[in-house]
């Protein structure tokens, strides 16, 4: 779905107040996006914001390297894990922590019709 509806276009950082990356696991790169309020977790999630969609297309991955995507109402938030290309310190590694992973989230522009996003 990756956000599809009316409304405005607005970088998913505006609606996040942190998203960051790591590893779980050698093999595995999680994405976590934590909104700002949970208003904003609650119509992000009706809205399939974070999906298989926008994770494939942003991290150029194949259908069956996006493993999972969680969505957590207690810490308003959603993680999505994907299958890493090559294993964490191997050769052709360029994150050995998986910590570096998280720009193409921060950058991505959804549609949105929820709650302002502005905020802290």
């Amino acid at each position: 779905m990756s956000g599809s509806g009316a409304g405005r276009r607005v970088r998913l950082s505006e609606l996040a107040g942190v998203i960051r990356s790591k590893n779980s696991g050698p093999f595995e790169l999680t994405l976590d996006v934590f909104f700002r309020t949970p208003e904003i977790f609650r119509r992000a999630r009706a809205l399939g914001l974070v999906d298989r969609e926008l994770i494939r297309r942003l991290y150029r991955v194949r259908d069956d390297q996006v493993l999972e995507i969680i969505w957590f109402e207690p810490a308003a938030a959603v993680k999505a894990t994907i299958a890493r290309e090559v294993s964490s310190g191997s050769a052709g590694d360029t994150d050995v922590y998986g910590a570096q992973q998280h720009m193409p989230l921060v950058d991505a522009e959804v549609q949105w019709d929820g709650p302002a996003p502005g905020g802290g």
